[in-house]
Parts: C-alpha cells; sequence; structure tokens
C-alpha cells in the first residue's frame, strides 16, 4: 500500500466514524416546534444573519414578518430588497439610535407602539418567521418590559420561528431561547475611519 493509499484508508475510517455520530444525532432529534433564536454580541452581522433566514423561509414559501425597533432608516438594501416580496411584511419602527434621538420619552413611545405591531405577527399564525431586529436595545434600556416582552413570544404559535438581534441579549432571553449566537468583533473598518458602504453595512 503506497502512502497516499494509506491516508485515504485512514481519511475513509474517520469519516465513517463521524458519519456515524452525526447520523445518530441526526436520528435524535425528532422533534418539530418553533424554534427562538437570539443573535447577539459586539460583532458585525447580526441582522444579516436574521435577513438570511428571511430569505432561506421566503425561499420555503413560507411568510415572514420584520420588525425593526431602534433604527429609523428606510433605504437599506435589505428592506428595497426584501418588500418587492409578497410573502414578506415589514415594519422600520425606530426613529434612530437613542444618540441621535436624544429623546427618551420619545424613545419609549415609539417601542411600545412597535411592540403592538410585533405583538400583532407574534400572535398570527400565518406568519412562519418573525424577526425582531435590534429588539435587546428596547428591553435593555427599559422602554419595553422584559417579562412582557418574553411571554408574549412565548405565547406565539407553536410553530412560529423567532428571531431577535441586538447587543448585550439578557440572561432571560438567552434562557428562553432555543439557539443562541455571539458574534465577536475582532476587527472592523469603521475604527480605521471607512464609513459605512452600501450592500455591506447598510
Amino acid at each position: 500500500m503506497t502512502e497516499s493509499d494509506d491516508k485515504n484508508a485512514r481519511h475513509a475510517k474517520r469519516m465513517a466514524r463521524k458519519k456515524a455520530v452525526i447520523d445518530e444525532a441526526i436520528a435524535r432529534a425528532d422533534q418539530e416546534k418553533g424554534l427562538l433564536l437570539v443573535l447577539t454580541g459586539n460583532g458585525k452581522g447580526k441582522s444579516s444573519s436574521a435577513f438570511g433566514m428571511a430569505a432561506r423561509a421566503l425561499g420555503h414559501g413560507m411568510k415572514v414578518g420584520v420588525a425593526q425597533f431602534i433604527k429609523g432608516r428606510s433605504d437599506t438594501g435589505e428592506e428595497a430588497f426584501f418588500r418587492q416580496h409578497p410573502n414578506i411584511e415589514w415594519h422600520v419602527l425606530g426613529e434612530g439610535f437613542t444618540w441621535d434621538t436624544q429623546d427618551r420619552e420619545r424613545d419609549v413611545q415609539k417601542a411600545r407602539e412597535g411592540w403592538e405591531i410585533a405583538k400583532r405577527m407574534l400572535t398570527d399564525p400565518s406568519f412562519n418567521l418573525v424577526i425582531l431586529d435590534e429588539l435587546t436595545y428596547t428591553m435593555n434600556y427599559g422602554y419595553l418590559d422584559a417579562d412582557t416582552v418574553l411571554a408574549d413570544i412565548a405565547a406565539r404559535p407553536v410553530m412560529q420561528h423567532v428571531v431577535v438581534t441586538g447587543r448585550a441579549a439578557s440572561q432571560g432571553l438567552i434562557d428562553a431561547a432555543d439557539t443562541v449566537t455571539e458574534l465577536m468583533d475582532v476587527k472592523h473598518a469603521w475604527r480605521a475611519g471607512i464609513k459605512a458602504q452600501p450592500g455591506i453595512d447598510l
């Protein structure tokens, strides 16, 4: 047996063992339920990941609802693209980041108005996926009552998936979630003086 043959044989054995482990795990995962996913951390890509799931859901013929808290701009590439799709309902519910608005009372009012829209989608079983973009800030700043938000999410239709994005997800939200991903900030162009780029950042 040549060295190449030996290497191939050892690789085949490793992959066979790995496949057996993976197949067993797949066989054990026999439940179906609507998932709560939390995308948090200081790294870039939380909303982008959520909108990737929106594209995936739309590809499966599912209905998607998007509620964007805090953010106030309606000229992003993702909104321009997704609004063309008949199976998505998109709401921009904020008026900008808190350092822009500098008006806590107004921010609270907008968050509560926005939650009524989000809650309507969370109680409607025709929505297969609901994305609550930047929701963590409204909970952390006390704009929305965290217990109420978590209760409303928990009371959603059994097969409805929910994605929550935003930095510093609370422990209560993490505990309630089925899947939590923390994106880490290693390096960012903005710190080198490069402004937000269309198609990448907005």
